[in-house]
């Protein structure tokens, strides 16, 4: 029995050929986790072979609030976000739950009783994605969700806001190129984050258009953080053959750089150039104005929460993949080498 052929699949229906109560069902499409997880595959495959879809009991102004989810927000990056989101949301008058996942970039699986519980607009998840099991969950109720800098490549159907991350690895390196640096190291995020390897993939292409090896000692991942710079930095700048300069993928991590090659007597950018990523504000007002490259995250938080909005009224969105350009901004923190 399809639902052409017998009009729309009611909780009834779905139970009848699954061979389960109408509350196990009901149970499953509320996101309930006192379910077998067998029992919940056999009713999820019925309720998709059926298209069923939830009616959605909201009204069609917007109102109420949206939960805003990071992998961790410890960082100026994070402020950032949370700021660009609330230029959105604050007119509209819908408010923001904010949580983390303590650098996961999965929610758990309780995750998603606990939104459902709370019955937001929508989700905005920043830096991490929901698993086939918990976008299923949301898309039952009619719960929109968009994803900010994806922490992986996602579907085509799921919305995502971002920034070209190639661009700006290429945009850094370039630039130290063309200082005259040849021996560049760079310090990315986590090596498992699509945009980390994005950078460093730009990193290697502007190396690669001049005929310069990627030595693989001078590439490094971590966190995003200047702890992780701090630690590279002083391996890297600590090395018989050190680099002349460090492209790192985070503002943070490009001030950790800078700690360390203090630490070490180096001068910042007599003996090493340095270029972080974000710009975030105190990057123009550190010791030594950092050169980073803008990608524009307000802007980037402001689209993803317009895009989500726009799903909780209804509104279809013009394309699910916007990726927003980046800029590179020169400040003091870079300079030719000394031999040069």
């Amino acid at each position: 029995m399809t639902e052409s052929e017998s009009g729309p699949a009611t909780i009834a229906v779905i139970a009848d050929e699954v061979g389960v109560s109408a509350a196990t069902v009901s149970k499953v499409l509320n996101g309930r986790a006192d379910v077998a997880a067998r029992t919940r595959a056999r009713v999820e495959e019925s309720l998709e072979r059926h298209g069923y879809r939830r009616r959605s009991r909201r009204l069609p102004a917007v109102t109420g609030h949206i939960d805003l989810v990071f992998h961790e927000f410890d960082s100026a990056w994070a402020m950032e976000v949370i700021h660009g989101v609330e230029a959105v949301t604050a007119p509209a008058r819908v408010e923001l739950v904010v949580s983390q996942l303590g650098g996961k970039h999965r929610p758990p699986p309780h995750w998603a009783d606990d939104v459902l519980g709370r019955s937001p607009l929508g989700v905005l998840l920043v830096l991490c994605s929901l698993t086939d099991t918990q976008r299923r969950q949301l898309e039952r109720q009619r719960i929109p969700f968009v994803v900010l800098d994806t922490d992986s490549a996602t579907a085509a159907s799921v919305p995502t806001v971002g920034s070209n991350n190639f661009n700006g690895g290429l945009l850094a390196t370039r630039h130290l190129l063309e200082l005259g640096h040849r021996r560049i190291a760079v310090i990315s995020g986590p090596q498992d984050v699509l945009c980390s390897r994005a950078r460093v993939a730009g990193y290697r292409s502007a190396l690669d258009e001049t005929g310069l090896p990627a030595d693989p000692e001078l590439v490094r991942y971590g966190l995003f953080t200047g702890h992780t710079g701090y630690q590279h930095g002083l391996e890297l700048l600590d090395r018989p053959d050190p680099p002349t300069a460090i492209f790192a993928g985070s503002d943070m991590q490009a001030m950790g750089v800078i700690r360390a090659a203090r630490k070490l007597g180096l001068q910042v950018p007599a003996d090493l150039s340095v270029v972080g990523y974000d710009n975030v504000p105190m990057a123009a007002w550190s010791a030594t104005a950092l050169t980073t490259v803008d990608q524009h995250v307000q802007t980037m938080a402001g689209t993803a929460a317009r895009m989500l909005l726009d799903l909780a009224q209804g509104v279809p969105v013009p394309m699910t993949r916007i990726d927003l350009v980046t800029e590179l901004v020169v400040r003091e923190s870079t300079a030719p080498p000394r031999s040069s």
